[in-house]
């Protein structure tokens, strides 16, 4: 391709809105233009790159021996309220607007495709004899995100590889699921991703296991745990580490102190001259929801209304709320004010755990493991202005009975120890997540009966993973990990173009002539070939080059032909190579060769 003839809108100028360095490069090489918010169009090298990434995703699911098949945008939202995920999924599920009665009102767009491709097994799956099969696609996906952002990091319409297995059994699940996972290696291995692999939070799309696979940048917005010695990764929403040791510390008798207005941790702890890690923060949580069962979408309890939980975490943690949901067996969100003050007797920001059952109120009690082995801490005192010293686990509030609970429901921390044993510590990071997979089990299959008989010939339910790239994401992702102060510098596989041909002297019979020459050589040879003919300065060239990231540049000028020799160099490196125009061809497919 001839830049002359080609769109390439490159630009000196930073985006004002643009923020990250995938972003920013984005825009300025031309790769993207942003039609509205959350939403970009592909110009003709951000296309090219795009669809490498696609070739390799593909290459690697029909490696795996999952099978390609293509499903509708458009969903009826009868499938999602039979799995109960209308409510899960919330606003990110965008639904058409119509007058009453229209089918728009009763059509979705689809953010991810389980539904859907459950139905189709539900159809087609019906005998042992045909499983295991692992279905997918790549597909755009819509999503209502509130608040797009970071380019193409965080949009409202996304290209997605989403894939589906079905098996019989659990132990069929973890081959499907572990093929899966190697061949997701495989792909960001061979996009050029400096990626990891985390334990994860499954979130609304449900499962008792899944992985992360994230690339660490500070354009990240997700964090992840890692320890020192690299023994443990884990999405910091799924994150635990070892538990803490046990204070000695002999006990002291409660000591009440007036606190007019100190209601925060910080305000508590310069007042009482605590800190943080010595206090017990009290919150109090109600019920939203309850697991559904097989068909049954979420909902509250129609029997009696559940009680408070109770939750206390150490002054300097925080709740997690993934973690304190799977223990409570519930979903749950704080209480409103007057449930607070109909348990604890006082104003939000006054409550303890030593005290409540005067309130005469039922309620749980869960327990963070730090605060289990507490000593002497601060906390509210149930009473409006007032907080408590050396309240103690055991003695003043229980850690066993029926509706207590001690688990780990906090976020980790920097400095936490592994939870291997190892002792390292761990270190919080901001990472992009590339791609994800689940093992989800029977939740889709349940809900919807898709069941297949199984060689008993009793019906049974499919047992299902979930697979999900996104495309868009590993191309930022790529050049976050991959570029300068000049600009991108892309893996030799997604790059637009593998080999940039700069003619200095466009004027000159000589250089264009070699220039040219070298340009149908390398095509010939199956290279990608971009070729700089524009009449253009060679600094204004070597820039737009940079910016645009090309791994590998042959520079033919008037000078460096008059010594018989064409100039290339590696977009990552700064050293240049001279070769006579005869052998460049050949030392291009030789380094083309060795990365691929």
């Amino acid at each position: 391709m001839r830049w002359s003839r080609y769109l390439i809108p490159t630009t000196k100028e930073v985006p004002k809105d643009a923020v990250v360095a995938s972003h920013q490069l984005m825009l300025r090489a031309g790769l993207i233009r942003q039609l509205a918010a959350g939403v970009y169009s592909y110009l003709p090298l951000g296309y090219r790159a795009l669809r490498k990434v696609e070739r390799i995703v593909r290459e690697e699911m029909d490696r795996a021996g999952a099978i390609e098949l293509h499903m509708p945008v458009m969903h009826p939202i009868e499938l999602w309220e039979q799995t109960g995920r209308t409510q899960a999924m919330g606003d990110v599920l965008l639904r058409l607007a119509g007058p009453d009665g229209d089918w728009r009102t009763q059509t979705v767009l689809g953010p991810t495709h389980e539904e859907p491709v459950t139905e189709i097994a539900r159809a087609y799956l019906n005998s042992y004899r045909i499983l295991p099969v692992t279905l997918y696609q790549i597909q755009v996906k819509f999503r209502g995100e509130a608040r797009p952002k970071s380019g193409v990091l965080r949009t409202r319409e996304f290209l997605m590889k989403d894939a589906y297995s079905f098996d019989r059994d659990k132990e069929g699940l973890d081959a499907s699921y572990k093929r899966m996972y190697e061949a997701y290696c495989r792909i960001f291995s061979r996009c050029g991703l400096p990626y990891i692999a985390v334990e994860a939070e499954s979130g609304p799309i449900g499962g008792d296991a899944s992985h992360e696979f994230m690339v660490l940048t500070d354009a990240g917005e997700d964090f992840v745990a890692l320890t020192e010695n690299s023994d443990y990764a884990a999405n910091t929403e799924r994150a635990v580490c070892a538990p803490l040791a046990q204070d000695n510390a002999a006990m002291l008798p409660i000591q009440e102190v007036h606190t007019p207005g100190q209601r925060t941790i910080d305000e508590v702890c310069a007042f009482l001259k605590t800190r943080p890690s010595q206090m017990i923060k009290t919150l109090v949580y109600v019920e939203t929801a309850r697991p559904a069962t097989a068909g049954t979408p979420s909902a509250k309890s129609t029997a009696e209304e559940p009680a408070p939980v109770v939750v206390l975490v150490r002054g300097d943690h925080e709740v997690n709320e993934n973690k304190l949901n799977r223990v409570s067996g519930a979903r749950l969100q704080l209480a409103p004010p007057d449930i607070i003050r109909k348990l604890t007797g006082a104003d939000v920001g006054f409550a303890g755990p030593h005290t409540l059952d005067k309130s005469g109120m039922k309620y749980r009690l869960i327990v963070d493991q730090a605060v289990s082995v507490m000593r002497n801490a601060a906390t509210g005192d149930n009473k409006t202005d007032y907080h408590a010293l050396n309240v103690n686990p055991t003695r003043d509030f229980p850690l066993t009975g029926d509706n207590v609970t001690v688990a780990d429901v906090r976020t980790v921390v920097n400095g936490d120890l592994s939870p291997t044993g190892s002792g390292s510590p761990i270190r919080l990071r901001k990472a992009i997540e590339v791609g994800h997979v689940f093992k989800l089990g029977t939740k889709y299959s349940d809900a919807m009966r898709a069941t297949f008989l199984d060689s008993d010939g009793k019906p049974k339910p499919l047992i299902m993973g979930c697979y999900g790239i996104g495309l868009n994401r590993i191309m930022a992702a790529a050049i976050e990990a991959h570029h300068d102060d000049g600009g991108i510098i892309w893996p030799l596989s997604i790059a637009p173009f593998q080999v940039l041909i700069i003619a200095l002297d466009p004027r000159e019979k000589d250089v264009m002539e070699t220039a040219d020459k070298l340009y149908k050589e390398l095509n010939a040879a199956g290279l990608d070939v971009l070729f700089d003919d524009r009449d253009e300065r060679a600094g204004f060239k070597f820039k737009d080059a940079d910016l645009i990231g090309i791994p590998l540049r042959i520079t033919v000028g008037r000078k460096a032909l008059a010594e018989g020799v064409v100039e290339l160099k590696g977009r990552s490196r700064p050293d240049v190579e001279k070769f006579a125009p005869d052998a460049v061809v050949r030392r291009v497919k030789e380094l083309v060769q060795a990365t691929s």
